[in-house]
């Protein structure tokens, strides 16, 4: 079920007011809650649904063994069974095929063919998300960091917790799950709050990214019709669509569970005003960023034993970010590529200040902030391209075609040859500039503040007139066009 469709919108009111109704039973309340997150995931697929009850068992039995086993070498058992069951359903789902295409491929490079055809296995939605949420639970306790909790019904609404499932924020069992076990209030606050959320997550999903994606779409499906400004402009939209429609869910998944009394982290803060890769990845995609640096990067020394370790762990760490985006050589590509540039940023950081001081570019200035968000900027684009290609031959070629010579063909009406009308493509440009200054503004925050102090008239205008701006500007299609791009991972 997505957050951009009719049965949502069907759907989650029903659940928002019986929510409300039986709020004050716990008990009853997490049954709602695990029956309305069930029925939402099993929308798409109700097969699925045996992996996430199976992840959901084994990882609560585990939990609980962890935490009485006082033997060391018996709680690792248990830890390493746990990551056997969750990365070997994840390998098996996610990996299967690639592996088998692989294998095939590296056996035609010295003139053999092998029978051996890709199983066809279909990815459960959402598989990547709940799996690292699960995981985190049992290694936090392997940790003791956290204690495992003894109730069955809040641990499995706190996997499979509806608004956040799919496409995260990726949560901590120390953060989300002892919500559960909260009672919570009805606050007029809190619930419109949530709901502007939810209204600013529709405009970046369904006004920006949704419309930059008929653009995006026509060129990097067709790389080799498409030349020089074309394909930076295409990339540059992608930029915007990735963004609108990943942070577009976010916003959603912590507006709705906002309207229910729940917390969720911040899973993006205004990324494309970095001033460099490192803090690019403090903005991005946060709840992965902070998930692969607690369980992967730190496990694996971190930056304690010394530099070359530390170099050879960042790269190892953004690899695996990409093979965990995707079973496509271009995704490890455009993995490595950040890793890359971390590992430059994190060796020349003492060089690059003392240059820096010299040429007057260490002051947190205006034009410098421009200078270094431009910079970081383009370096996340080029990252993209591999990102988004539908191939790796895809992506070389777009690579190549960049530099073809012409831009000074810019003006002569090529930028309405693309998929989008002029004045399609106009407004594209205008929402785009319109979220840019908002988040240069602090985002949607420091906009509610501000109309939290309006009159009750203006503020319900805004209000509806935010509703009837999407009704009217929203792009509509079929379910594969409304989709969210994080889906698929």
């Amino acid at each position: 079920m997505l957050f951009n469709s009719l049965e949502f919108a069907i759907f989650f009111p029903i659940v928002f007011i019986i929510y409300w109704i039986v709020s004050s039973d716990k008990r009853l309340r997490n049954l709602l809650l695990l029956a309305a997150s069930y029925f939402f995931y099993g929308w798409w697929d109700w097969r699925f649904l045996f992996l996430i009850i199976l992840s959901s068992a084994v990882d609560f039995i585990i939990g609980q063994r962890i935490f009485r086993s006082e033997n060391k070498k018996s709680r690792k058992a248990y830890l390493l069974l746990s990551l056997l069951v969750n990365l070997g359903l994840l390998a098996y789902f996610k990996y299967a095929d690639f592996f088998i295409e692989t294998f095939v491929d590296s056996f035609r490079l010295f003139g053999k063919e092998l029978q051996i055809k890709p199983l066809q296995i279909i990815l459960p939605v959402g598989i990547s998300f709940y799996t690292f949420q699960t995981l985190s639970y049992t290694i936090d306790i392997y940790r003791q960091k956290i204690k495992p909790t003894r109730n069955i019904l809040q641990f499995f609404t706190f996997v499979s917790f509806f608004p956040q499932l799919v496409a995260g924020p990726i949560e901590r069992a120390s953060h989300l799950l002892p919500q559960f076990d909260k009672t919570y209030k009805f606050s007029y606050q809190m619930v419109k709050g949530g709901f502007l959320l939810i209204a600013f997550g529709l405009f970046k999903k369904m006004v920006i990214a949704d419309r930059v994606s008929i653009l995006v779409n026509e060129v990097y499906n067709n790389p080799t019709g498409y030349f020089g400004y074309e394909l930076v402009i295409a990339t540059i939209f992608f930029a915007f669509q990735i963004y609108c429609d990943f942070s577009g869910y976010s916003d959603i998944a912590i507006g709705v569970a906002r309207t229910m009394g729940f917390d969720l982290m911040k899973n993006f803060d205004s990324p494309y005003f970095s001033k460099s890769l490192t803090e690019f990845w403090r903005r991005w995609h946060i709840s992965l960023s902070t998930w692969f640096r607690d369980y992967l990067y730190i496990p694996l020394g971190g930056s304690r034993k010394g530099k070359y370790r530390t170099y050879s762990n960042l790269f190892i760490v953004f690899v695996v970010s990409g093979l965990w985006h995707g079973a496509a050589l271009t995704f490890i590509i455009w993995g490595a590529i950040h890793g890359v540039i971390l590992i430059v940023e994190k060796a020349t950081q003492s060089e690059r200040k003392k240059v820096f001081g010299r040429l007057g570019l260490e002051r947190n200035n205006f034009s410098n902030k421009l200078f270094f968000g431009l910079v970081t900027f383009s370096i996340v684009c080029f990252s993209w391209i591999f990102f988004r290609a539908n191939s790796m031959l895809d992506a070389l070629t777009i690579v190549k075609n960049l530099f073809a010579s012409n831009y000074y063909q810019i003006f002569n009406g090529g930028l309405y040859s693309m998929g989008l009308s002029k004045m399609e493509f106009i407004f594209s440009i205008l929402m785009i500039i319109t979220l840019v200054a908002m988040e240069s503004l602090n985002g949607s925050k420091k906009l509610f503040g501000a109309l939290s102090r309006q009159s009750t008239v203006l503020r319900w205008s805004f209000y509806v007139g935010i509703i009837v701006f999407i009704a009217i500007f929203g792009v509509y299609g079929d379910a594969s066009n409304k989709e969210f791009i994080y889906f698929q991972f």
